[in-house]
């Protein structure tokens, strides 16, 4: 098996009762119990805020402007499965458009991640069908290959694994590894619930105890001056 060019048919994937843990809490709530460091960087973007995402990461690395492996991907990958694309954060082509992510939907994909652009922009963000990119470009790709499949990639500033959890909302990703997730999903459950009974103490009460700003401040060493 050659590096560079080899593809990976089967591996290990969550199980399904594991993915769904994580349905309806907050990307931002699981990486404040990641140590806020674990997102993907801000500049992949949903192209439908709206349109959530959860599934298991299929990963492809392809060279920069190359979809060849990403249209094998499309074939290949199992419902539930989140296309994940490596391209280097390259923002020369288009990787995908309206074809290949009403085909990638059609098949029961859970969504597609591109480290890269899309084009079709504006039918993706009318879809119900998550799509995050990188950018947008009217550019086509070539379909020349190498590249790999479903081997680990570096993606939006963190390492992403095939068989890992990946959820998606508005504010942007995260990758999950399955042998956390057990733990992590109620840890993040309790955490969002938290922050659910505090906005709620803003909203219907106008209360929001917050004693730690003035520990913290006298911590720092702030002196008030009047």
């Amino acid at each position: 098996m050659s590096a560079g060019c080899r593809i990976r048919r089967n591996f290990e994937r969550p199980a399904k009762e594991l993915i769904e843990a994580f349905r309806g809490i907050p990307v931002a709530n699981i990486d404040d119990n990641c140590g806020r460091i674990a997102a993907v960087d801000a500049s992949i973007f949903p192209l439908n805020p709206k349109a959530r995402l959860l599934g298991t990461a299929f990963t492809v690395n392809a060279p920069a402007g190359d979809n060849l492996l990403f249209h094998a991907a499309l074939d290949m990958a199992q419902p539930g499965d989140v296309i994940v694309l490596a391209n280097k954060g390259s923002m020369s082509r288009a990787l995908c458009g309206e074809i290949m992510s009403n085909y990638a939907k059609k098949r029961g994909l859970a969504g597609i991640i591109i480290d890269g652009c899309v084009r079709d922009s504006y039918t993706l963000s009318q879809m119900d069908f998550p799509v995050y990119a990188k950018g947008i470009t009217p550019n086509g790709p070539y379909k020349n290959g190498p590249g790999e499949m479903n081997f680990p990639v570096s993606f939006g500033g963190i390492i992403i694994n095939p068989g890992d959890i990946l959820v998606g909302d508005s504010d942007g990703l995260i990758a999950i590894d399955p042998k956390n997730a057990e733990e992590l999903a109620k840890i993040a459950k309790a955490y969002h619930e938290g922050e659910e009974n505090q906005l709620d103490g803003i909203i219907n009460r106008g209360e929001w105890p917050r004693p730690w700003v003035q520990d913290s401040l006298k911590k720092v060493g702030f002196e008030f001056v009047d």
